[in-house]
């Protein structure tokens, strides 16, 4: 393999500071037992690969290389260095060439996905299922929003955070997933599940309010109050999963995000909300250090063909 070494490495810092990139030269010139050789084969003039050699037995206190008749010989020190030079560079070689091919039958890994509950038990199967059918080795954590900080991102505490960007540090990558739209869930048999659901009949029922910071009002009620209309909220719960069972066994409306509860509304009736909210964007986010790592980009295309398989 050819080693490209720049003239630079005959200049470097003071050998109080090394310059590593002589472990280059080192291996190149014991290899060859030539300063001549070495210098064609790392693209060096001879007097740049001597004054290499100068810096080198300067650094390992040893001549390294001595003149026998027209040649070089290598000195006991220098048959010491020479496989572990070579073994170096090869290790450093290898670390700063692209990653290799990820072979994901060996993938052993655990992942730690932040998101909400309702995300969770909708794509969560179909995730698990995704990721099993070509790492086995692989574990998937999800890790509650309760947590939520970018920093759990930036110390490698969660490798992903699904849901909706708010405010979020500038560095961080973002990535649509995809979009949803605010609906209605009452059980079978409620009034709403017969005839048109307009504005009024819907503000006129009693609600249950979904917020985890507590708030009473919300997107809903600003587009109900332009048409001089207001809902009666009577609990207030944390989830989607919450207010859609609470709704399943009593007369109380619950307003969910479509695609989210999809599942959870099994035996529902659902209805598209009759006032103008706007839709909700749902992305992933990760740290920049996690970009190219070809596991962790493997698992961002899992998740994308997952959250694209309703659309």
């Amino acid at each position: 393999m050819k080693r490209h070494v720049t003239a630079e490495l005959c200049y470097g810092p003071s050998m109080s500071s090394p310059d590593l990139n002589l472990l280059v030269a080192l291996d190149v010139l014991l290899s060859e037992g030539s300063v001549a050789r070495a210098a064609a084969r790392l693209h060096l003039s001879p007097s740049a690969m001597s004054r290499a050699l100068a810096r080198l037995r300067q650094a390992t206190g040893d001549p390294l290389l001595v003149r026998a008749g027209r040649g070089l010989v290598a000195t006991p020190r220098a048959q010491e260095l020479q496989q572990q030079a070579g073994r170096v560079v090869q290790e450093a070689e290898a670390l700063l060439r692209p990653a290799t091919l990820l072979d994901l039958s060996c993938l052993d890994s655990v992942f730690t996905l932040r998101a909400n509950e309702s995300f969770v038990e909708e794509f969560a199967p179909r995730l698990v299922a995704r990721i099993e059918a070509d790492a086995s080795g692989v574990q998937l954590r999800f890790a509650p929003k309760s947590d939520k900080n970018d920093m759990s991102l930036r110390d490698a505490g969660i490798d992903l955070e699904i849901g909706v960007a708010g405010e979020t540090s500038p560095e961080m990558r973002i990535q649509a997933l995809f979009r949803d739209r605010f609906i209605g869930a009452v059980r079978m048999g409620h009034e709403l599940s017969e005839g048109p659901v307009t504005p009024a009949r819907y503000a006129a029922g009693r609600h249950i309010s979904v917020s985890r910071r507590g708030r009473e009002k919300g997107p809903i009620d600003e587009a109900l109050k332009l048409l001089g209309l207001q809902r009666t909220i009577v609990c207030m719960v944390s989830s989607f999963s919450a207010t859609l069972a609470m709704a399943r066994a009593s007369d109380l409306i619950a307003s969910v995000p479509e695609r989210h509860t999809l599942g959870a509304r099994t035996g529902m009736f659902s209805f598209p909300l009759p006032v103008d909210v706007a839709e909700v964007t749902i992305s992933m986010l990760w740290h920049p250090r996690l970009d190219a790592d070809p596991a962790q980009r493997w698992l961002r295309a899992c998740v994308r063909e997952v959250c694209a398989f309703l659309r």
